[in-house]
């Protein structure tokens, strides 16, 4: 009996159960897709409002601006170097009890980080709700795409969990301007009983479900993946501020000797922690590669814009987070009508669609800002094309990345594609703020010193829309093809 037939009161009717559960959904289905969305949104809130406060947190526990960086990095580090071993848990030891651990681990983490006096003590909470994240977004992910079948109802299920992160990340950026203006402690504090009232209904709502029947833990996968991507993305977040000193040359070393050793140890043991051969899947690849293009030069572009409106410009946290909120609201406004899409025109065209929106928009921006950008001329209809690229893209490109897939690998499937996003980010997000950091500004309100970030984020969202271009015009070659041999 699949997760599905056991939550509509007519399983035992077979197809035709699922049939009509793809229309008409139960209140308990509702609930635990509620659950779901609750923890994404979640995510999103915690990661903006901690964002806007980070000037706040510097000025009382007296962090340097180095020390500061780590209080996103850690979150960033934790979260990016487990989420794939996060999907692979699921997997093995069960979906529902992996994601109310790690929910439960997340909820004493933000109570602690609102409550700590110490900057390290901080930064460390930050990396334990990146942990945690990283087992509650690939779980989250496996639960629903086996909770809904593929088809209309996951599509219609992914649009509205896709609302639920972009208004999480709006969200967060206005309750974190005015958060912040009554003190720093409450952006941590006000997601504990969100995150409880979660996990409380979590507990009721989702339904138990049985560990893989065959499969084993993967050690020498485990460690070397993690240890490797950690220290990965440490050197490409650090290197901008060290250099490549003795040091980081070593642990850059380190990081390459052990990722290529987890690639040997994967073709050897018996229950690899990465199939690799599912690499072989060209839609999986491109999945990743463009979540790698969508997520690395959107939140590159608003941590730039983060940046110069408050530190050059000088706006406060609340009216810059109100600049840049029209590309979350046409994401969160947008992305219920992608399950119809989806199903209408598949996952392809609308990949290259957001591709196509978000190269425009960063274009459309190196045209029109010159060195001081217009709010109504350049800032605002860039955030609007790049809303409608993100809406058009995350959906779809989920999508595309978990059809087909086995339900024992779905959390490996979105554990990979997800783990791309946040290591991307990382990537690009590190390589944008050495490009600032090398630039000095000329004069006041000067836009110059930016402007080989955005250089570096239209490179990428281009290189996304090349990648799709040419996958979907194979695509038609091929389907042409084939129409005479069937004939």
């Amino acid at each position: 009996m699949t997760i599905t037939e056991s939550l509509t009161p007519s399983a035992a009717s077979g197809d035709s159960a699922v049939a009509a559960a793809e229309h008409r959904w139960t209140p308990r289905l509702w609930g635990v897709l509620a659950v779901l969305c609750a923890v994404l949104f979640l995510d999103g809130l915690d990661v903006s409002m901690v964002g806007v406060a980070l000037p706040s947190i510097g000025s009382e526990l007296g962090l340097s601006t180095t020390s500061l960086q780590w209080i996103v990095n850690g979150y960033v580090l934790g979260y990016g170097g487990l989420l794939l071993l996060g999907g692979r848990t699921a997997d093995l030891l069960g979906r529902r009890k992996v994601f109310l651990i790690a929910l439960g681990v997340f909820t004493v983490a933000s109570l602690v980080g609102g409550l700590v006096d110490d900057g390290g003590l901080l930064i460390a909470t930050r990396f334990v709700k990146g942990l945690a994240a990283a087992f509650t977004a690939p779980t989250a992910m496996s639960i629903l795409t086996t909770t809904f079948p593929e088809g209309r109802a996951r599509n219609r299920a992914l649009s509205i969990f896709t609302v639920f992160g972009a208004s999480g990340y709006s969200s967060g950026l206005i309750l974190g301007g005015l958060l912040t203006s009554l003190g720093w402690r409450w952006t941590f504090l006000v997601p504990v009983p969100l995150a409880l009232a979660a996990l409380i209904a979590g507990i009721f709502l989702i339904p138990r479900d049985k560990p893989a029947a065959e499969g084993g833990h993967d050690l020498i996968g485990a460690v070397t993946l993690v240890s490797g991507m950690l220290l990965a993305v440490y050197a490409v977040v650090t290197a901008p501020q060290r250099g490549f000193d003795p040091v980081m040359i070593a642990i850059t070393a380190l990081a390459v000797v052990l990722l290529v050793t987890f690639v040997i140890a994967e073709n050897r043991v018996r229950h690899p922690l990465v199939r690799l051969s599912i690499f072989r899947v060209g839609s999986i690849v491109r999945a990743n590669a463009s979540m790698v293009a969508l997520m690395g030069s959107y939140v590159s572009f608003q941590f730039m814009m983060t940046l110069y409106l408050q530190d050059v410009l000088h706006w406060t946290p609340l009216r810059m987070a109100l600049a840049l909120l029209p590309a979350g609201l046409l994401v969160a406004f947008g992305s219920p009508f992608m399950g119809r899409l989806i199903d209408r025109h598949g996952t392809a065209p609308l990949i290259v669609a957001a591709m196509v929106s978000l190269s425009a928009g960063y274009v459309w921006f190196l045209a029109t800002a010159g060195s001081r950008p217009d709010y109504l001329v350049t800032v605002l209809p860039t955030m609007l094309l790049l809303g409608g690229g993100f809406a058009f893209g995350f959906s779809s490109i989920m999508a595309q990345a978990t059809d087909g897939i086995s339900d024992d690998e779905q959390g490996l499937a979105s554990g990979l594609v997800q783990s791309s996003g946040q290591v991307g980010t990382a990537l690009v997000l590190a390589v944008v703020s050495g490009l600032i950091a090398s630039a000095t500004t000329a004069a006041s309100g000067d836009f110059t010193p930016f402007r080989p970030g955005v250089n570096l984020v239209t490179g990428v969202a281009v290189a996304g829309l090349i990648l799709n271009v040419a996958a979907l015009g194979a695509a038609k070659v091929r389907s042409r093809r084939a129409v005479p041999a069937a004939i």
